[in-house]
């Protein structure tokens, strides 16, 4: 028996994986896990999330459930929402960055977080055992629009910042909201916290033709240039669904999510010090570095924003942070989320009366690179298992993947991806040249150990 649930939800492509047949089994399992109550529903953007919308909601109301429609929103607002009106739990369609054939299910609880490991296990053991407990047609739950969200989900972000003095700093902001939902939201935020705000790929379309769905830095170009001719103090891009934020500064220089975290670690730190940041085994020595600074304590957890969310709950962390870009901010909420990642920047640059430039150029500095290898769902474990025998370092960790750190200050991490089929590379070096030849040899390593295993 496979795995439905990946490092973040479930995902595939649509009508391949994600046929309506699947979506209303799995539907259904979801009802039978909630039980009923109140459920909120929404999706991003995609061409697929009104058909999966319709199924998901048909499901939950034949499992007894009282699913309310949210329609199309920013992951972040819709898990705000879940906790902040007392709903029983939510379902969200969206596979956040992955391409536009892709689509995907979150489950979440009522704190608003994604269900945790286990619980995806339940839900996963009444999908292939169908142990499904549809209700009479008497006690069929109903279908209702949702309560109103955009607007508390601003208003919540706004409580944690200090609006007036985002105010005084009269930022100009362009914002690259890559064709997603973040544009329903954003925009409109960031001109109450007082800036004056252009953007760009504005338009929710669920092919994603401005430049994909994934903010990585080399297809930020366009932003980068922008900021600059436009004499705008901060650029901030966002992917898919709006749940995570990268950063350019007012020269165009475009930065790692690692970065943006440090300096939101250095800023929270500076207030609190000796709090644990929890981090996944794929982010920067950057943030160890930050931590040992302030007295701080990293918690290193697997890669995936449900393990970061609830090991914060664990142990009582207030940030956390990954590498593409995700912040979680616990006094708002403890998931990643765009926009009051961006909102905390504001606020850093604000408090300082410094250019983002400046904040930036006072961090460390390391290379860093990411990459992908082919490789079948099939092969993962025998692959990761290989090259857990192959590999050598000064020394290794395997909480998730292989990571190998080097004498030189340099590492790499090695893991399969848990929606898509290829293993990640991410590598982190005092030079580009060696985090070139890290990603070279280790690539080569992954597609050659594939190729024997096939």
């Amino acid at each position: 028996m496979g795995r439905l649930f990946g490092t973040n939800g479930i995902r595939g492509v649509v009508n391949e994986e994600l046929t309506p047949v699947f979506v209303s089994k799995i539907g259904s399992a979801i009802g039978t896990f909630f039980g009923g109550g109140d459920i909120l529903v929404g999706r991003d953007g995609r061409t697929s999330g009104g058909m999966m919308e319709s199924i998901i909601l048909s499901t939950l109301a034949s499992a007894g459930c009282t699913a309310h429609a949210a329609g199309m929103a920013p992951t972040p607002a819709l898990q705000y929402a879940v906790k902040s009106y007392g709903m029983d739990g939510g379902v969200i369609i969206t596979a956040s960055h992955n391409p536009p054939q892709y689509n995907g299910i979150k489950v979440i609880t009522p704190v608003g977080i994604e269900i945790k490991r286990d619980q995806e296990l339940e839900i996963e053991e009444i999908y292939f055992e169908e142990k499904f407990k549809l209700r009479s047609w008497r006690d069929i739950g109903s279908i209702k629009p949702a309560p109103e969200v955009f607007t508390v989900y601003r208003e919540g972000i706004k409580s944690h910042v200090d609006v007036d003095l985002i105010k005084e700093g009269g930022f100009k902001v362009v914002l690259d909201l890559g064709n997603g939902v973040g544009s329903l939201v954003i925009p409109y935020l960031l001109r109450e916290l007082g800036c004056e705000v252009l953007t760009i790929n504005s338009n929710i379309d669920g092919f994603f033709p401005g430049r994909g769905g994934e903010p990585r830095p080399e297809k930020l170009t366009e932003l980068s240039l922008i900021v600059r001719k436009t004499g705008a103090d901060i650029g901030v891009a966002y992917d898919g669904d709006a749940d995570r934020a990268i950063f350019v500064d007012e020269k165009g220089q475009i930065y790692w999510g690692d970065k943006s975290f440090a300096l939101i670690e250095k800023a929270y730190l500076s207030e609190h010090p000796g709090e644990k940041v929890v981090t996944p085994i794929s982010s920067s020595i950057i943030v160890e570095a930050i931590a040992r600074e302030h007295g701080g304590e990293v918690v290193w957890t697997r890669v995936g924003s449900v393990d970061v969310s609830w090991k914060m709950v664990e142990v009582g962390a207030n940030l956390g942070g990954e590498e593409n870009g995700g912040v979680f901010y616990g006094p708002h909420q403890p998931v990643r989320d765009g926009a009051m990642t961006t909102a905390l920047i504001l606020e850093i640059m604000a408090k300082s009366k410094r250019r983002l430039s400046d904040l930036m150029g006072e961090l460390p500095v390391y290379y860093q690179s990411k990459d992908n290898a082919p490789c079948p769902h099939r092969l993962k474990e025998m692959v990761l298992r290989e090259l857990r025998d192959r590999v050598k370092a000064e020394r290794i960790e395997t909480i998730d993947g292989v990571k190998l750190w080097f004498a030189d200050n340099s590492w790499i991490l090695i893991r399969p991806s848990g929606t898509e089929p290829v293993y990640r590379l991410y590598a982190e070096a005092e030079t580009a040249e060696r985090v070139s030849g890290l990603i070279g040899h280790y690539k080569k390593l992954v597609m050659e150990t594939v190729e024997r295993l096939s």
